[in-house]
């Protein structure tokens, strides 16, 4: 594809429709060329069954889902939280942890119900972020990034979502969600994978300055 083409597919759909993580995608790609927009934002309203093993194929499926409905240049992934003394439980099953309809503080709480009494060093976790991008062409690829911290005994911060007031980092003596924004964009598993995203894309559009 070339740099003609590009400059005129202006939108990148993200199929998510968690406000706090589309604000987090837009922020990292802040700067490029893109209009990102939700499915919601066009039109794909319903949900998407995620029946995938891992988080590559759960992005993927939401990925390809929304693809069929819009044609456009379409991200999805699929995040969560793996616990190592939970043997990598949440896992894919992050969002519904503390089943269908429970907030962020329902699933915090029942991890740290689960965790009870359990000592720091045994606290050990990463978020693991797959992202998969699916061009006009119809052509696909996916990428990983890692985030790697201990599970807090209770939550601190408010500049996050999810299990990210839970989410310890020894190094900077604070929850992901007590991180300033582009700090966190910087090491987060979601930051990594979008980096990761955008390396790939450039590649495949062949294009210089994307």
């Amino acid at each position: 594809m070339k740099l003609g083409e590009l400059q005129k597919m202006k939108k990148f759909v993200v199929a998510t429709k968690n406000k706090g993580k589309l604000k987090e995608i837009a922020e990292i790609l802040k700067g490029m060329d893109l209009q990102v927009v939700s499915m919601e934002q066009v039109g794909v309203n319903e949900d998407i069954e995620e029946y995938g093993s891992t988080f590559e194929e759960n992005a993927l499926i939401k990925a390809k889902e929304v693809y069929n409905r819009t044609k456009e240049l379409v991200m999805a992934d699929d995040s969560g939280l793996e616990v190592d003394y939970l043997d990598g439980a949440p896992g894919i099953y992050s969002s519904r942890f503390a089943g269908e309809g429970a907030s962020d503080e329902d699933r915090n709480n029942k991890l740290l119900e689960m965790l009870k009494n359990v000592p720091f060093e045994n606290r050990k976790a990463r978020f693991v972020c797959a992202i998969a991008v699916i061009l006009p062409d119809e052509s696909h690829f996916t990428v990983r990034g890692t985030f790697e911290g201990y599970i807090a005994t209770e939550p601190a911060g408010t500049n996050g979502f999810g299990y990210d007031p839970l989410f310890f980092l020894p190094e900077y003596n604070k929850t992901a969600a007590q991180l300033e924004a582009c700090k966190k964009h910087e090491i987060s598993h979601r930051g990594k994978a979008l980096k990761l995203m955008l390396i790939e894309l450039k590649e495949r559009l062949e294009v210089c300055n994307f």
